[in-house]
């Protein structure tokens, strides 16, 4: 069922011609007597019209019907060479059309073999129906089947499909449910403990204040992430409002240099404005980067490092980040997964990481096509 469905498809027409040239060959070589060049030129003109069969099969065949009919009446030897091309034909037909066009194609061409088998009624009537049903019953009653089995296949692709997808909302669902009642119940249980030590912890040093601040203003975001992270998983059809819009990218990733700046690093930063016109997903890529970047270097290079991120669209609307520090401070040995969940973010959009040790420090660098 494979080959055959291979075979027929639009795109194989060259292979299918060169099969049915091989037959015909062998055919007008060993099996027909008195084949002469214009035998030749006929069958072949033939083959060529079989050709059109992918981009009017119904047309074809009608053109191939009435070929036929002439080679019979004047007598051609490549007669029975042309039957199997409009057989070919109607076969090819009845897979990809409709019924009406099929019952047309298939009653033309049981006309034309019956008119040429008109000298043998009504003497070997059985004889002719019997060879009228196997050039028009036959290519007819495989094409049957193989549009069944066609079918079948395009249910079972179907059923797969859907059992994958519940499969993978049932994933979701879980994950979700772990985060909800987990993760998330910690944070609030965090942000409503740096809310209290706010309000309750006598006078202290201004930067305590914006210590804690800081620390709530952070535990909360996190906490409003997490909750769309949990919306996200449970309904994944939907777009949060929280995920960044294109247009807002630049004032995003100035917030993200924000924070850096207040874990202690020296960031300096050069933005394309241009990237506001990036498409949803590629803009949500390089803002992750950017942050997950940047904890990197508060994490291994200290909060003292110097950084530089650059941000600029190419004018092949490559998308281009930059991401380097100095390595000051004393650096850890990452046992996370930040650089590898990088990695699979920017392999999903087609694009090329980088990322090592520089001669004064670290830098990555990544394109987005």
């Amino acid at each position: 069922m494979r080959w055959i469905e291979r075979a027929f498809e639009p795109g194989r027409v060259l292979t299918r011609t060169l099969v049915l040239l091989f037959c015909l060959i062998g055919q007008l070589l060993f099996f027909e007597p008195g084949v002469n060049a214009r035998d030749w030129a006929l069958a072949l003109g033939a083959l060529a019209l079989s050709m059109l069969g992918r981009w009017s099969p119904f047309g074809s065949l009608l053109l191939q019907t009435g070929l036929l009919a002439g080679a019979d009446l004047y007598g051609f030897a490549a007669v029975p060479a042309m039957k199997v091309l409009a057989c070919v034909l109607l076969f090819d037909l009845a897979i990809r059309r409709p019924g009406r066009q099929v019952a047309a194609g298939a009653a033309t061409l049981g006309t034309v073999v019956c008119v040429n088998l008109f000298d043998e009624l009504p003497q070997q009537l059985p004889s002719v129906l019997f060879r009228i049903s196997v050039v028009v019953g036959v290519p007819l009653l495989l094409a049957a089947y193989v549009r069944l089995g066609l079918q079948a296949a395009d249910r079972e692709r179907e059923r797969g499909e859907a059992r994958l997808r519940e499969a993978r909302l049932a994933e979701r669902t879980a994950i979700s449910r772990e985060l909800h009642d987990l993760v998330a119940h910690h944070m609030s249980s965090m942000v409503l403990r740096v809310g209290v030590a706010k309000h309750v912890l006598p006078a202290r040093d201004p930067r305590v204040d914006e210590l804690l601040d800081g620390l709530h203003a952070t535990s909360s975001a996190a906490l409003a992430d997490m909750r769309t992270l949990v919306e996200v998983l449970r309904a994944p059809g939907r777009e949060p409002a929280s995920i960044v819009r294109p247009e807002g990218l630049p004032a995003a990733l100035d917030a993200v240099v924000e924070h850096g700046r207040g874990n202690g690093l020296d960031v300096s930063a050069d933005v394309d404005p241009a990237i506001a016109g990036l498409d949803t997903v590629r803009g949500l890529a390089v803002l992750r980067l950017a942050q997950e970047g940047l904890a990197n270097v508060v994490k291994h290079a200290g909060p003292s490092a110097r950084v530089r991120l650059c941000v600029s669209l190419a004018e092949d609307g490559a998308v281009r980040m930059d991401l380097s520090n100095d390595g000051a401070g004393e650096p850890e040995r990452g046992t996370g997964y930040g650089l590898i969940g990088m990695r699979e973010r920017v392999s999903l959009l087609g694009g090329r990481l980088d990322a090592g040790p520089t001669e004064r420090g670290w830098r990555m660098s990544a394109v987005l096509p």
